[in-house]
């Protein structure tokens, strides 16, 4: 499939007060409805593996707005072919993305993606919720539950938001892709595999949950797993022994000083100069021994590194690699061997230059939107699939969406007027970026 962008032979209409009126007004009369199919989006859990359901309804809402439907299985052997691709672990049989396509009769206005994720983090321990992660309860204006702000309900925004063309007697002049994909939480290889697919524009939108704020710039992130041996023995003679697990915490001190050195660096790459932490070395998963009673002969762990943006995955990995082979023992004297591999993010960090035309519209769509109020940018320290269209397709990525609080935490909740004005935003900004025309 190929879906290049292509300039206009004529220019649609203007985006008059009047229209804008009348898009703002229908995302109004339709809030109702939109935050209950958000409310269905979040009890359909979508953990990794797991999203089919969830992409069930966004391929029926698609499909029963009249989009042009497009849905296939991830193939990690094609992904693979891409060096922009995560390592995969797991079964991609089920693992979907869904692209739904509006086309106008004749295309005079720019083209543009509106992609989201449909996957969420794992929600841990239920008793720990105030509640199920997985109700979508409302409570004092605020949408409760897994994925709620990470980010169904940026999905559902897209969706409404061209709704609010079409009620407020509109349609856009230019193509529309509507990208629900998976993978965005570990790989990337959602987004990825709609690019290797076909699906370009001339510019992408992604309501991710980033406080009303359009974000600048954001770091790379490498997944890898660290693996360190002991010597097992029995506990009544642990001295004679070497346990794995407490080997394994002194190589992950030693990461640690590499973790520092980088964000001692910080003021050597533009955007991140005032961030107080930039790069942080996560140690998110631990296995190790094989008995209570044995001193561990093994331990495993899962670990997440941030880079900047100008430094590659490979410098980044060999720099990570060549610390560890020159950990010979612990601060004992205990001889330590320990060595890592990929396990799923290999992503490099971006920029977003300003003053593109895509961000001057969305600035104006914004100040409409917010009654005045200007966009404001920020870096982020956490990764985004912007970098996806950015680094390898050369398309300007607006990251760009609601408030929310507790993100991959208990009580994951998005702010539902902010939700509100983020979906007249992007109604606005599809308007001019895309051009409207009379329907």
């Amino acid at each position: 499939m190929t879906t290049e962008g292509t300039a206009p032979a004529t220019a649609p209409g203007p985006l008059t007060q009047d229209r804008r009126e009348r898009i703002l007004q229908a995302v109004d009369a339709a809030f109702d409805e939109q935050i209950r199919f958000t409310q269905e989006l979040v009890r359909h859990p979508s953990v990794r593996t797991r999203e089919a359901g969830a992409q069930d309804l966004m391929y029926e809402a698609m499909q029963s707005r009249g989009l042009e439907m497009d849905r296939w299985e991830l193939d990690p052997e094609e992904l693979a072919t891409h060096h922009g691709a995560g390592v995969v672990e797991v079964s991609y049989e089920g693992v979907d993305t869904v692209v739904g396509t509006y086309s106008p009769d004749v295309e005079r206005g720019r083209s543009l993606i509106l992609n989201g994720h449909i996957d969420v983090v794992p929600e841990g321990p239920e008793e720990q919720w105030e509640r199920s992660p997985w109700d979508a309860a409302i409570k004092d204006g605020w949408l409760y539950g897994r994925g709620a702000g990470d980010m169904k309900a940026g999905l559902a925004a897209n969706l409404f938001a061209l709704d609010a063309l079409r009620a407020a007697g509109l349609k856009p002049a230019g193509r529309i892709h509507v990208e629900s994909v998976p993978e965005e939480e570990c790989t990337g290889n959602g987004t990825l595999s709609a690019l290797m697919r076909g699906y370009t524009a001339d510019a992408v939108l992604i309501p991710e949950p980033e406080e009303d704020m359009l974000v600048r710039a954001n770091v790379g992130v490498i997944w890898f797993r660290l693996r360190v041996a002991g010597n097992p023995t029995h506990p009544r003679e642990m001295k004679s022994g070497f346990n794995a697990i407490d080997a394994l915490y002194s190589v992950v001190a030693r990461l640690r000083e590499l973790e520092e050195r980088w964000n001692a660096q910080k003021a050597e790459h533009r955007y991140f100069e005032d961030l107080d932490h930039p790069i942080n070395l996560n140690l998110g998963k631990i296995n190790g021994g094989d008995w209570g009673s044995s001193v561990p002969a093994w331990c495993e762990a899962d670990l997440r590194i941030a880079l900047y943006p100008g430094v590659s995955a490979d410098e980044a990995w060999a720099e990570i690699t060549a610390l560890l082979a020159g950990i010979t023992q612990d601060a004992a004297g205990n001889a330590i061997q320990a060595a890592a591999t990929r396990t799923g993010f290999y992503a490099e960090g971006y920029v977003i230059e300003e003053g593109s035309e895509a961000e001057e519209a969305l600035r104006r769509a914004h100040r409409a939107a917010f009654d005045g109020r200007e966009l404001q940018s920020f870096t982020t320290p956490g990764y985004l699939d912007g970098r996806i269209f950015v680094q390898y397709a050369g398309i300007p990525a607006l990251t760009y969406g609601p408030v929310s609080e507790r993100i991959h935490g208990y009580d994951e909740r998005v702010e539902l007027e902010s939700v509100r004005r983020i979906t007249k935003s992007i109604a606005l900004f599809i308007a001019e970026w895309c051009g409207v025309e009379d329907a």
